[in-house]
């Protein structure tokens, strides 16, 4: 199992050992970077947790990191550190989905409870990841004429409408519906619905 790791990217060496040590002390398994480069040469798609990022870094800049995670299609949720003169850049960094950013100077105890929050996020997103792949594979199961008498479900149609608007008996709809809740795995049009909306995220 992949280990959920704080990155911690920042060439000033006494905040990566501060902010370094704050995190351990909370059981917040990290690594220190000093530089956006070795991250990104060494990022793989695999890892979990999130990424502490300083705007402000010699080399490649914060935003620019940030920038390269995207077009790579990092899913791991960036905080961003910034200096009073930046944060315009941070707030623009965060429409472009950045999870937060924290302004210097800060309390290393509530970046902690950030980084954790995001650890959550970082989770919930892969969880729903994993409920979306499950459904594909259930929906994937169904029949072309379960999945039309499984939309008129959606649709809050009664069985003998359905049963009307595709000309079948209503005995066959009942047949239909209890298949598709079968392979679906749920009980009812409502919990149907909601298995579907994973789908929609």
């Amino acid at each position: 199992m992949t280990i959920r790791q704080a990155h911690i990217i920042d060439d000033d060496v006494d905040i990566c050992d501060a902010v370094s040590w704050q995190f351990r002390t909370r059981g917040i398994d990290c690594k220190s970077w000093s530089n956006a480069e070795d991250f990104l040469n060494a990022w793989q798609p695999s890892w979990r947790g999130c990424i502490v990022l300083d705007i402000r870094l010699n080399g490649m800049g914060g935003i620019a990191c940030f920038d390269m995670l995207l077009a790579n299609h990092c899913p791991l949720p960036v905080i961003f550190i910034t200096g009073h003169g930046n944060i315009q850049m941070a707030v623009d960094a965060l429409k472009k989905g950045a999870f937060d950013f924290v302004e210097k100077p800060f309390n290393h105890n509530e970046l902690a409870d950030r980084v954790l929050d995001a650890f959550e996020f970082d989770d919930e997103r892969r969880r729903t990841i994993a409920d979306r792949g499950t459904i594909e594979e259930r929906l994937a199961a169904l029949t072309s004429r379960e999945r039309e008498v499984m939309n008129l479900i959606l649709e809050g149609h009664y069985n003998k409408v359905i049963a009307r608007q595709l000309a079948i008996s209503m005995r066959t709809v009942e047949a239909h519906r209890s298949h598709i809740f079968n392979k679906m795995k749920v009980r009812s049009a409502v919990e149907l619905a909601q298995s579907l909306a994973v789908l929609k995220d």
